[in-house]
């Protein structure tokens, strides 16, 4: 789509060991030029962006035009990442807007420059790569006055917390093969420790109502992570008569390289955040527009945590809302446009209730399709009123309870019992409609080993006698635990 910042004439520049640095190439055209307006920018897309719903993100696919089209989108894609962790290296992995050339480029000549100032290249990383694998060159065409990676740039450090090591990298192929390398050489660095960023747009220059349509199709695709399917409905919209429909993802060889990453991982999944097109901007026309997805790739984790602060604020709405709840009978509403990624993220949970250390209420669910604050919300409540192993909690008890929280990591089937580690994993067991569960803890404050962890449960819990474990279908799961005792809150 058209720019609309004036524009700001950049080109490369000696660093001090006389490597040349990547200045701004479109700085004052996608993007404003000056640090200043960069600034209130992104904070301006990142308020009306999408919350973060996904846990251990690794990578996002996010659009690279002008802010002013897909920046909302974009923002939307960047705060699925944890703000907060060190990260080791991003990678951004981009499609050639400029040339055409075998493999792929990565730039390894100095550091990279965006308004808000330097980012540094993982040099010696970025020559690795091109020394261990000839799919890998420095193509300074390539790079010079590409924007699909300096877009990217500003949105990384606006929202990552930490310093971070930069690996640009632009794909000039248009050969599947090709494509198949650069995934093999980059698989390695696709974990926890790095982030991806894949940067594409998607459908370009049909109507809007088409482009809803074909967009969908091939964010279904993707989102199924499957590299057939992929470029099965790229090959039915080249054949299909839609009116100036120019492709349905200008950075496919990216987006092919990615969905060959995971191959046949069933550990990883890639789930839509936020779809726009330049048609809901307030300066493209809905006659011909740019499609923009962002989407985030996860992996499977059982790692996860809490600043300190972040569960003072979900202990605090525990609290809040059962004294709510109990004096007036309604659940309070939070503002939430100030939680962190952590709060707003989806995830199981369950509420326990102690009075002088003894229990008192506990109620959970292992699965939310809720932000977590809403869900502690509900499951105080039901802890407090529902659990029918006591009477209501009253008012007057509440300044004598201890609140505990145990936020879930997902469930996990196991094939033994050799695989349960009391006091690290809890234990859900199912035989017929009958089952039960344990948090980890509960292992830990009874001192039970495995087998009493196990009978314990089967009997008490699932209520099909001490040895039912041992044909029931058995799941496992950790858990952040956290209580107002623990970090000295005080209580009303």
């Amino acid at each position: 789509m058209g720019t609309l910042f004036n524009f700001h004439p950049s080109g490369s520049a000696q660093n001090n060991s006389g490597a040349a640095d990547r200045k701004p190439a479109v700085a004052g055209k996608f993007y404003p030029a000056s640090e200043k307006e960069l600034k209130t920018t992104l904070k301006t897309l990142f308020s009306k962006a999408k919350p973060r719903s996904e846990r251990n993100v690794l990578g996002i696919i996010c659009p690279h035009a002008g802010y002013v089209f897909s920046g909302e989108v974009a923002a939307s894609g960047y705060n699925q990442f944890d703000p907060d962790k060190q990260y080791d290296n991003v990678f951004i992995v981009a499609s050639s807007h400029q040339i055409f050339f075998d493999g792929a480029s990565i730039f390894n000549n100095g550091d990279y420059f965006t308004p808000m100032g330097k980012v540094k290249v993982n040099l010696e990383l970025a020559n690795k790569l091109i020394k261990e694998n000839p799919v890998f060159t420095y193509n300074p065409d390539a790079d010079k006055t590409e924007h699909s990676i300096e877009v990217q740039v500003p949105f990384l450090q606006y929202h990552l917390k930490k310093d971070f090591n930069l690996v640009p990298i632009v794909i000039g192929t248009q050969s599947k093969e090709t494509c198949k390398q650069i995934a093999a050489a980059l698989k390695p660095y696709f974990n926890e420790r790095n982030l991806f960023v894949f940067s594409t747009d998607f459908s370009h220059y049909t109507s809007y109502s088409d482009a809803k349509i074909a967009d969908k199709a091939t964010c279904d695709a993707i989102a199924s992570g499957s590299s057939d399917k992929l470029l099965k409905v790229l090959d039915d919209y080249s054949k299909k008569d839609i009116p100036n429909l120019a492709t349905n993802l200008c950075g496919w060889t990216s987006i092919l390289t990615l969905l060959y990453m995971i191959g046949e991982e069933k550990t990883m999944k890639i789930t839509p955040v936020h779809y726009m097109n330049s048609g809901d901007s307030g300066y493209g026309d809905k006659n011909q527009v740019v499609g923009y997805w962002s989407l985030a790739i996860s992996g499977e984790s059982n790692s996860f945590s809490f600043t300190d602060q972040e569960k003072i604020t979900l202990l605090d709405i525990a609290r809040k809302t059962i004294e709510n709840y109990l004096a007036e009978n309604k659940i309070p509403e939070y503002d939430s446009s100030e939680y962190s990624g952590n709060l707003t993220m989806k995830a199981g949970a369950f509420v326990t209730l102690k009075k002088y250390g003894e229990l008192r209420g506990c109620i959970g669910r292992f699965n939310a399709d809720i932000p977590i604050y809403k869900l502690i919300r509900q499951m105080a409540v039901a802890s407090a009123t529902q659990d029918n192993r006591f009477e209501r909690v009253t008012l007057k008890e509440l300044p004598y309870l201890d609140i505990e929280i145990s936020v879930l990591s997902p469930m996990k089937k196991i094939a033994s019992s050799a695989e349960v580690i009391p006091g690290k994993h809890g234990i859900y067991m199912k035989k017929g409609y009958s089952s039960g569960t344990f948090l980890p803890q509960v292992a830990t404050e009874n001192g039970w080993n495995t087998e009493e962890f196990l009978g314990t449960c089967a009997r008490d819990k699932a209520g099909i006698g001490w040895d039912g474990w041992k044909n029931a279908e058995l799941f496992i799961y950790e858990a952040c635990i956290f209580s107002e005792h623990e970090l000295n809150v005080h209580k009303d």
